[in-house]
């Protein structure tokens, strides 16, 4: 079993796709071991972004990433990182398939709506920067809550 790190970013908040968004990743199979709204604090955003510090999009990124509330979520199951990354699409919503996150919803390489982790290493350091206090651990029973 992998965890990995996926935020929901400004854009995909306030486009009110935070629902659709979530339940791709329930229906795949992913489950939710984290989660929480916050609006990233500019120490956090750099932190998080640092490997692109030097990138001159990196300062435009910290403001966008900034300027409104984000949802933070650990998603568990096998090979959760390259699943949640198919899931999502390509960085460029015109270029990314038909059926992806932001093959449905995006248009933009900015305003992509979703971050997920590339690989184990960057999960373990965005897992702990986002969730200082850790996930939980739970057995999901799903046909139990679904019939008395």
């Amino acid at each position: 079993m992998q965890t990995t790190y996926i935020m929901i970013k400004p854009d995909g908040v306030q486009r009110g796709l935070v629902g659709d968004i979530i339940g791709r990743f329930e229906r795949k199979g992913l489950q939710l071991v984290a989660m929480k709204a916050v609006v990233p604090d500019q120490a956090t955003a750099r932190a998080h972004y640092a490997v692109h510090a030097e990138r001159p999009f990196f300062e435009g990124l910290i403001s966008f990433v900034t300027s409104g509330p984000v949802i933070c979520m650990a998603w568990q199951g096998v090979d959760a990182i390259a699943v949640a990354r198919r899931l999502i699409g390509s960085t460029n919503g015109r270029e990314a398939a038909p059926g992806t996150i932001r093959g449905d919803f995006g248009m933009d390489m900015g305003y992509n709506m979703i971050h997920g982790s590339d690989a184990e290493e960057s999960a373990a350091s965005e897992l702990a920067l986002w969730f200082p206090e850790g996930t939980m651990a739970w057995t999901q029973d799903a046909q139990r809550w679904v019939y008395e």
